[in-house]
Parts: structure tokens; sequence; C-alpha cells
């Protein structure tokens, strides 16, 4: 609606926002309650009532307060708007609105818009065989969940990047403000360049409670509440007070003038960033953001069996919870639903009133329609060729394997800086302040990082439209791409590995969110969500034992198969393959692990693309006996995923075949580590018969891997030879100091797994000699620390590891 319409047009349309509200809180009160009969064609009877009241009522009259008023300014504006509802149990409220936008009947026919439909639709929720009662991806106009708070904000600000003229309103409820990962959201407005960006419109509802306790903010005296916002960059409008008794309408007159203001001020950041030639000429206006303070369980019950309701933690879930049992309840519930007055809102069809016609936006503008929240319109990532940056290794003899040394990641980052080259407007990378420790500064040769805010001539690779995003905050990082991927665009995070932790819940519930999504028949498939992992276990030089921890592997590989994927690969070249390989996926969760030191390169660029391509596989190559043996099974296997357990095994096999040649010994690889799992369990699991050829139904396997020990064993139970399997990896057992020390203390170096080989090969250890040579590799260990423990370094024998034959 203009700045200058007519007292009389405002009215009619104000009037319209009231009854789609009422709509929507009648709709809202019917899911939670009612088994059919949606319209009360009859009087509420006990079989009326669903036999177990699931839902939560207290968030949604403010939400669907919202929906409506956005509704308003869509139409009257034309601005595309996408609604992330924070709040988390506000499902029923998102899809009474997405049914009175017409969208919910045209996803699911079955849903009709009319009587037939609304049966459909109260029945379905938190029941049996139906729907889920959060904002889930069963509900259209959805990219955030809710089912644990904290990441609205940050989903939203992931969704405005690269998205200019889009708004995202993103209610966020005063229980989920009191989270971590929403504290670092309100630092989200520091990235977004308003030439190239789309905007956030923050709404903060304050009612006051969490299930059972008040919430801060709520709390906090109104000029302080403005002071705190004011130093997050924002400009509160402030919709609060007079709710208690006051006429809707002047209510609805004070939110209605409050959305105007924001979005008129977003447009004037908008139009002065793009029209200004420096950030000089811009204008100095903050951001606007609304705070709307209203009762818990707003026009709900006000008072039950004595108690206050509304506007108290009492509201939070079902306000009248003995229905079916109390005579009272059930008038109470009948009496609270004809409030509502559904007559004026349903013909005789059981249709939405004309009236509300007018507050329907059209097509894609709808936002239960909107296409940035069904992956956008998702243009193909562009990745150039890998090959220009692949390691070569090449000996004056012609030999390959192991002679030339690279930074895995160092690697990567220079083919990563051509990617965001070649994707301009639809590739960003983000990391909590570890894109240059984790080696992938050449990027910054291309693009700078994201900041608003001013700088000082001592800064370095700031820009206000770079594609790097940094901020202390794993939450935030993992968030916006989020926002990103599942507005249809592709991105990647990088993290040091021990403290991705952070995110482990967020990474629990994107999980979630594709695997759900998976079965909705009109959900896009999105960019997969992809993790690199480094300055890992296994080489923390500057810092010690509490950056050492290698366990989001063992988070990762209990998600559904469907959706998890976890590689190692053992040097560059490999890495190279890898992550080619994981941008174009979709709808996955892949986390590469790689380091970040010089490590031999193994493998040639097209042994890399096609060691990936298989995911596992023996190195011939590196592998001991006689040429007349190759046919034949090996005495034992040594196995290795990950690239510092890969160095270690292949020094220990270096040792075996010196000193015990006539060995038979088989080296196997791991890159995919859901190989390990059987097929039966994940679709990259290798067959049985395919395993059983690499590891034999009865050799013994000696398994040097990157992560927790057990985690081998948790993958391999049902293979046949599982018995056999002796896995050396991370126990728990660092500090600050050498390479070499670091598996040691861990028993996971060479001369500790070449033990093993002597150990468990039948017959191996009672033969001449091996006694001797196990007290010379155990003394070889005690020597190496003793060097280290002297000379800060490990000794120099310890790097050269022949590998060819």
């Amino acid at each position: 609606m203009s700045d200058d319409t007519s007292d009389d047009s405002r009215t009619e349309a104000l009037a319209a926002v009231d009854a789609w509200w009422r709509a929507a809180n009648f709709l809202t009160v019917g899911q939670i309650y009612l088994m059919g009969d949606p319209l009360l064609r009859k009087p509420l009877t006990p079989e009326s009532i669903k036999p177990r009241l699931l839902g939560h009522w207290g968030t949604s009259p403010a939400l669907s307060f919202i929906y409506a008023h956005l509704n308003r300014v869509i139409v009257d504006r034309g601005v595309p708007t996408v609604y992330v509802c924070g709040p988390g149990h506000g499902g029923p409220a998102m899809v009474a609105n997405a049914w009175l936008d017409g969208t919910y009947s045209e996803l699911f026919p079955e849903v009709t818009a009319d009587e037939s439909g609304l049966k459909k639709l109260v029945r379905q929720f938190s029941f049996p065989g139906g729907i889920p009662s959060h904002a889930a991806p069963e509900t259209p106009g959805s990219i955030n969940e809710g089912g644990e708070l904290g990441y609205s904000l940050m989903h939203a600000y992931g969704a405005a990047l690269d998205n200019p003229g889009l708004v995202v309103a993103c209610v966020i409820g005063d229980g989920e403000a009191e989270t971590g990962p929403l504290a670092t959201s309100w630092w989200g407005n520091a990235f977004l360049d308003p030439r190239s960006d789309g905007a956030v419109l923050p709404i903060l509802n304050l009612n006051g409670y969490k299930i059972a306790n008040p919430t801060i903010l709520s709390r906090i005296p109104e000029e302080q509440l403005v002071q705190f916002f004011h130093g997050h960059g924002y400009e509160p409008i402030l919709v609060t007070g007079g709710f208690d008794g006051e006429n809707p309408m002047r209510v609805h007159e004070r939110m209605a003038t409050a959305m105007d203001e924001a979005y008129a001020r977003i447009c004037r950041i908008w139009t002065s960033a793009r029209d200004a030639k420096t950030l000089a000429e811009r204008t100095t206006e903050m951001p606007p953001m609304i705070v709307l303070r209203t009762p818990k369980g707003w026009t709900g019950p006000v008072e039950v069996d004595g108690k206050p309701v509304e506007n108290t933690f009492h509201a939070h879930q079902v306000p009248l919870s003995g229905v079916r049992d109390n005579p009272e309840h059930l008038a109470q519930l009948e009496q609270w639903l004809r409030s509502y007055r559904p007559e004026e809102l349903f013909d005789s069809r059981g249709r939405p009133v004309s009236e509300l016609a007018p507050l329907r936006p059209d097509g894609g503008l709808r936002m239960s329609a909107s296409p940035h929240t069904n992956g956008g319109t998702v243009e193909p990532l562009v990745l150039p060729e890998i090959d220009p940056h692949a390691v070569v290794s090449e000996r004056e003899d012609g030999t390959l394997h192991g002679s030339a040394l690279a930074g895995a990641t160092g690697v990567f980052g220079e083919w990563l800086r051509d990617v965001v080259a070649a994707n301009p407007t639809t590739f960003r990378l983000f990391g909590p302040d570890e894109v240059a420790s984790n080696r992938l500064q050449a990027v910054f040769e291309e693009t700078g990082r994201a900041w608003q805010l001013p700088t000082v001539p001592t800064d370095e690779n700031l820009a206000t439209d770079g594609r790097v995003i940094e901020a202390l905050s794993e939450h935030l990082m993992q968030g916006m791409l989020e926002g990103y991927l599942l507005t249809g665009r592709h991105g990647l995070i990088t993290s040091y590995e021990a403290f991705v932790h952070i995110v482990d819940s967020m990474f629990n519930q994107h999980a979630k969110w594709l695997e759900s999504a998976s079965k909705v028949a009109w959900r896009e498939p999105v960019p997969s969500l992809t993790y690199l992992l480094s300055s890992h276990v296994w080489r923390q030089d500057h810092n010690g034992f509490s950056h050492q921890d290698p366990g989001f592997l063992n988070v990762v590989v209990n998600k559904q198969a469907d959706i998890v994927r976890v590689y190692l690969p053992p040097d560059a070249n490999t890495l190279l393959a890898t992550m080619d390989h994981v941008f174009r996926t979709e709808n996955r969760v892949n986390v590469v692990v790689a380091g970040k030191q010089e490590q031999p390169a193994w493998l040639s660029l097209d042994e890399a693309r096609a060691h990936v391509d298989a995911g596992i596989g023996a190195w011939d190559w590196a592998s001991t006996g006689t040429a007349e043996d190759d046919a034949a099974e090996p005495d034992v296997v040594v196995a290795c995923a990950g690239d510092v357990p890969t160095f270690e095994a292949m020094a220990a096999v270096a040792l075996l075949r010196e000193r015990v040649p006539a060995l038979r010994v088989r080296v196997v690889n791991v890159t995919d580590l859901m190989k390990l799992q059987d097929p039966d369990h994940h679709p990259h699991g290798l067959p049985d018969d395919e395993f059983d050829a690499l590891f034999t139904t009865d050799k013994p396997v000696i398994f040097a891997f990157h992560g927790y020990p057990a985690l081998v064993h948790q993958l391999t139970y049902r293979r046949t030879n599982h018995a056999n399997i002796h896995v050396r990896g991370f126990i728990e057992k660092g500090t600050t100091t050498t390479p070499f020390d670091m598996v040691h203390l861990n028993d996971l170096d060479r001369y500790r797994l070449a033990l093993d080989v002597l150990h468990r090969v039948p017959g191996l250890e009672a033969k001449s000699g091996m006694r001797a040579l196990a007290d010379e590799w155990h003394q070889a260990r005690t020597d190496a620390r003793v060097y280290a423990y002297e000379h800060g370094e490990d000794p120099s024998w310890i790097s050269d590891v022949p590998v060819e034959r």
C-alpha cells in the first residue's frame, strides 16, 4: 500500500488482514484439537477431539499476525519475500497460512481448498501417518525446520546472499533469542552487500515466556533493548504495549505502519547503495528490525480452571488439555473456536471467503510458494579442470609414487580460487577465521572477505563484494551456508577438525531436513553441504590436545545412509579428485578430511580419479612379494585411511619390505569410508565378495585409521574377516609435539604397525631373527622420541620413506 493510500482503503485492507489472521488462528486451533467437522457444523462432542493433543498454540497467533501483515505489504509493493519461521513449534500456523494462500492445495491436491480438504488438513496434524508439528520440509515455504532453536536468522542471512531484491523476513522467538547460535546471528548484517544481496528483516516476537520460564529479552527495559540492537547495527521499530483488551484494529494499524516503515527503509538502503559510486555516498541508515510484543497464546483462553493462561507460559502448548473428559474444557474450546467467527471466513463449501483474496499475493510472490524456498533456480556449478593443478611425481628413474611433496589443501586452494572465479554469483566459501590457516588463501587472489563495516589501512583481503565469509562462529558460518544452499546456490565450509563438533547438532538437523525433504515429491534437489576439515588430529604443530579430536566422523556415519558421505583422501591429487566429485552432488552431506602440511603425492591425477571413483583399492605398486606372488593371497593386509595413517602405513610396509622380504603384504587404501560398510546399510558399501577379495577371508588386517578405532569396527562388523581386523587410530593421547611423536603416542606409528604384523601373522613372530627385529623396532620408537625431546624435531630418518620396489 503506497504511502498516500486513502484512509478508507487502508481500513478495508486492515479489515482483510484481521480476517486472514482470524482464519489462520481458527485453522491452527482446529489442527491441534479436531478430528473432523473443521467448520463446526455441529456442537463439539468428545468424539470430535483427537485422542492425543499435540502441538503448540503459544507462538502461533503472532506468527499468523505477522504472516497476514507481510502479505499486505507484498501485495502492495510487489517485493518478493521469504518467511523464515524461527519459533520451533509454529507448524500449525504455517500450514494454516499456506492453505489460505492456496499453495497447500496445489502441492497436496488431496487437501483441497474446501471443507473436504479442511477435514484432511486438521486431522493430519501431529497424527499418525500425518505431518509433524514443526515447519518441516513438508511445509510449503519453509527453509528452517525449527525442531532445534537458534538457526533461523543465520538461515535468513544465507538466503539473502546473492538474491538482490529479496526480503527475507525472519521471525525470532524470544526464547530462541537466548541460544548461542542466534546470538551470533545478529552480526549477519556485517556481510550483506545491499548492491548485490537481498535484505533480512528480523522480527523479534516478545511473547514473554519459554516452556516454563520468562524470557530474558522480554524483561529488559525497552530503552536497553533499543540500545542492544543499535549496538548490533539495527534500527528497531517497536510495536509494543497495549495488546490486552485493545481494539485489534488499532494493533493492526501499528503493525502496518511498522511494516511500511521497514520496507521503505530497506528500499532506500538498496537504492542508495546501487546509485552510489563510493561507500561514502551511501546512506548511513541502519537496516530495520521490528520488535513485536504480543501476549503468549494471544486470543486463546484467558483462564482455565481458575488459572491464568493467555500471556503466561501455560499457553505454550495445549491450553485446554482435558477436552475429551472435561465438559467445561470442551465448552471452552468451542467458545474459543467460535470467537474467530468462522461463518464470516469460510463460505458454504468451506472455501476462504472472497474478502480474503486481495490479501493473497500472486503466484510465486506467495511466501508459501516462493521459488527461493524450494531450491531456487539452481544453476549448475561451473567446475574448471583440475588437471592444471595436479602434483606431478617423477624421479629420474621414471618411478612416480610418492616422490613429490605437496600440502593437499594448498593445492586444492588454487583450484578453489578458479571455482570462485568461474561462479561469481553462485558460490561462496565460509569459515570460522580459518580459511588461510587451512591453506586456502589462494582464493584471496580472486576475491576478498565480505565486509560491510569500517576498515583500517592494516586490514587485508576485505571487500564489500567478497565471496569469502569469515566470522569466529562455526554456527553462523554453517547456518549461512545452509540458507545459501537451500535457496539454490553452492558453497563450502572449512573448519579445524576438532572444532567442527560445535555444529554437531546443526549437522544433525540439516541431515534430517535432507532426509525428510527427499520424501516430499515437490521438493527440488539442493546442492550438497560439504565440509573440508583440516588442521586435523594428527598435525597440530601450533596447538595441542584441545585441538585433537576426529570424532565428527562418528557423528556423521550414524545418519541415514542416503545422505552422508565421508572421504579421507591420502594426498593432494586425491583431494582434487574428491572435491571435483562432491561439488557435483545434490542432497548430500559430504565430509572431507585433508591435511595442510606437505605429504607425498602417492598417486598421479589419473590414478587419483580412478581411486576416488572406486573409493577403495589395493595399491599393487606399494605391496610386497615377488612377481610370482601377485596372484596369490597375501600373508597380511595393511590397510589405511587418511593422509597421516597412509604415510605411516607406507613407512611400515617399507620396513617390512626391507627386513622381511619374503612376506607378502597387500596395501589397501580407503578414501571413501562408507565403502567399509556392507551394501545393505549404505549405497556405497562394497559388495561382500569384493570386500573379501581385498581384505581376504582369513588373513590378518592391520588397519591404520584417521579416527577412533571403534568406528572401523562399527562399519565392518558384518564382514567375513572382521575378527582379524586390528585397528590403530586416535586413542585420546595428544599434546603439542612433533608429527612422529603424535602418532607414537597413539600407537599409530610405522614401527607399531610393523610390530603388529610380526605379532599377528601366524608363525612369523617365532621365526629366526624376528625377536631381535622386534627389539630393534621398539628401540627405534624410543630413539625417535628421545631425539625429538632433545632437539625439538623428528630425526631425519623418519621422513625418508622408500616406497618403490
